[in-house]
């Protein structure tokens, strides 16, 4: 993998402080970006002891952690168990050619 090139940076405005900054990926709508200073106030604490995956590592990091990045109820979608056939809410968008499971059923496929 060779890094002789430049990361490609996205023109943002931050979220906080309303400047232009340049972030190194494409910004969402539905997302606050922050510039380098207010983002500093966006990090989350690092956490005591191991975290999810064990260890005394010192903080949860990028992966340790199980908190979800923001408190908004997350989306359900209506989908129709492959197994049993009834009605159930899964949290991601169902598509056509793959069949979904409803929890109880989803049990018997892990």
């Amino acid at each position: 993998m060779s890094y002789d090139r430049e990361r490609e940076m996205f023109d943002a405005k931050c979220g906080d402080c309303g400047n232009d900054c340049k972030v190194p990926f494409q910004p969402k709508e539905d997302r606050p970006v922050y510039c380098r200073e207010c983002f500093q106030n966006h990090k989350p604490e690092p956490r005591q002891g191991g975290g999810r995956f064990g260890g005394n590592r010192g903080g949860g990091g990028r992966f340790g952690g199980d908190r979800r990045r923001d408190d908004r109820p997350r989306e359900m979608f209506d989908a129709k168990c492959g197994d049993c056939g009834n009605d159930c809410q899964i949290p991601f968008q169902p598509k056509e050619d793959r069949p979904v499971y409803c929890r109880e059923c989803f049990q018997n496929h892990r």
